[in-house]
């Protein structure tokens, strides 16, 4: 078989990796169609994926500008690789997973979650021959949705699958029994992020200030505008691959951006998240706050205040451990469903009976 994979971010490497991997190993071809985006392609090469380039997306005005001027040409590029490599099945999400399917008349698998915005979900979803989401997600997508009770985090956090290295302490250069924070300030780049804000300059400051007294603060700035010269902070400066081994091994993390909490909650690691004036319900956060993995907060005094207050708890570790071992073992493994479904050809009917237990369709389940 063919599987053709869109990945155009650096959470979708990381869905994906496990399932590229396996179904190569398997003796089947694959390919990545990616962009120039964040740290996408520094993954690719990390976990050795076989991708190819069809174009680039900055964070900055001026990159935001030529990326709609070259939409067009990424289009004729994506078209190019899709019908060149003549696929039998199709992952991805957007505009770009149904395109390609389109043009190649092949069947397409969208692997979706609670994001905010109608826009991707719209364009794509006359277009897509399964759609899969966890079963947190509120929208109802049609016959062709299903859900399954977990996260698209646990392809690679599951406990079957995620395996931390056992010397990432060394290459953070902080002792065996020294806490950190891990501390991640969003570029609200993305479509969905329009005119959203997170944590405002005087409260980064403050923040890694009041944390710096409890812990060491290593802090990941997506925007790259912060000067930590001048703060008591180390830039998180390690290979962007090694980011769930340092949160497994952190205290806590705080963010305004919903992926890195998601993740540190599914690794046990108390996960802070300031939603600031994004007003939007994830369902996959509500399912987190309920399991006791994460919080969420409105506010930045409280945001800070309860960081400081977990920071000072000497039980609060093992008490984040114990919900994991309880909550997070029970998903689906989100990896063995997207190796079943691509070997089905995004057809659930062609299923074993095992796998298609673990989907519900999402009209049945509303």
């Amino acid at each position: 078989m063919r599987i053709l994979v869109l990945a155009n971010t650096p959470a979708h490497v990381h869905l994906y990796r496990h399932a590229v991997d396996r179904l190569a190993a398997a003796g089947h071809d694959v390919l990545v169609l990616t962009r120039e985006y964040a740290c996408t392609t520094d993954l690719l090469d990390f976990f050795d994926m076989p991708y190819r380039v069809y174009g680039s997306h900055g964070t900055d005005e001026f990159s935001k500008v030529q990326f709609a001027r070259e939409l067009g040409g990424q289009f004729c590029t994506i078209g190019t690789e899709a019908v060149r490599f003549d696929p039998d099945v199709i992952f991805g999400r957007g505009p770009y997973a149904a395109y390609a399917g389109t043009l190649t008349r092949t069947p397409v698998v969208l692997v979706l979650d609670d994001e905010p915005g109608d826009f991707n979900h719209t364009v794509s979803k006359p277009f897509a021959d399964c759609i899969l989401s966890p079963a947190v997600t509120r929208r109802n997508l049609g016959d062709d949705h299903y859900t399954f009770d977990g996260f698209k985090e646990c392809a690679y956090l599951h406990p079957e699958v995620f395996e931390p290295r056992g010397d990432v302490r060394e290459y953070l250069d902080v002792d065996p029994d020294e806490p950190y924070v891990l501390v991640r300030f969003n570029a609200l780049d993305a479509l969905h992020d329009a005119g959203l804000e997170g944590f405002r300059p005087e409260q980064r400051r403050d923040l890694i200030e009041r944390l710096s007294e409890a812990a060491t603060v290593f802090v990941s700035d997506e925007g790259g505008e912060l000067n930590l010269r001048e703060l008591p902070a180390r830039p998180y400066d390690l290979h962007p691959a090694l980011i769930h081994d340092a949160m497994a091994e952190a205290s806590l993390l705080v963010a305004d951006t919903g992926t890195m909490a998601t993740e540190a909650a599914l690794l046990g690691t108390p996960a802070f998240r300031y939603r600031g004036t994004d007003d939007h319900e994830y369902g996959e956060f509500r399912e987190l706050e309920r399991a006791g993995l994460a919080e969420q907060f409105d506010d930045y005094e409280p945001v800070r205040d309860r960081s400081l207050e977990v920071l000072g708890d000497e039980d609060a570790s093992d008490r984040w451990q114990q919900r994991r071992r309880e909550y997070v073992g029970d998903l689906v493994n989100l990896t063995d469903l997207l190796v079943d479904v691509a070997r089905s050809r995004g057809t659930i009917d062609r299923l074993d009976g095992s796998t298609k237990r673990v989907l519900q369709p999402r009209s049945q389940s509303l």
